[in-house]
């Protein structure tokens, strides 16, 4: 959901991609759902590891799950490294109101971080300040 939501709302800006340090087969049918239901396209691309990007060059590597953050290779260059911690929509159970309930409250919660994201003024921050800024975009609570 990330990428497809950075790629709505960056475009011109960023161009996002993502991987995950366990990728499932296919992208959840409930998370395409969301997209939808946002307005935002999915491109239909499928899952991939992060042995497909990690000798890719990246300006930013921004990890949304636990595991990821800690099984995170080191990527070529300087990227700015940050982690937007957040519950795993795949992972809730109930029936599925409940869990298309978690799918739009991770998209709006990805959604929110990365406007804050796009707020920033890229070219006028030093990176260390920057990456600070970045990172300080996942500590902030979900919204109720």
């Amino acid at each position: 959901m990330a990428e497809a939501i950075l790629n709505h709302k960056g475009r011109g800006v960023f161009e996002g991609h993502s991987a995950g340090s366990h990728p499932a087969e296919a992208v959840n049918p409930l998370a395409i759902t969301a997209l939808r239901e946002a307005g935002i396209a999915w491109e239909g691309h499928v899952p991939r590891g992060l042995d497909a990007v990690e000798q890719e060059q990246w300006d930013f590597i921004i990890t949304v799950c636990d595991n990821a953050k800690e099984s995170c290779p080191v990527f070529p260059g300087q990227p700015v490294l940050a982690h937007w911690g957040m519950e795993d929509p795949a992972a809730v159970q109930g029936d599925e109101p409940t869990r298309c309930r978690a799918f739009a409250s991770a998209l709006s919660l990805i959604a929110r971080r990365i406007d804050q994201l796009l707020a920033l003024p890229l070219d006028k921050i030093q990176r260390m300040a920057l990456e600070a800024k970045v990172a300080a975009i996942g500590q902030q609570p979900p919204a109720e």
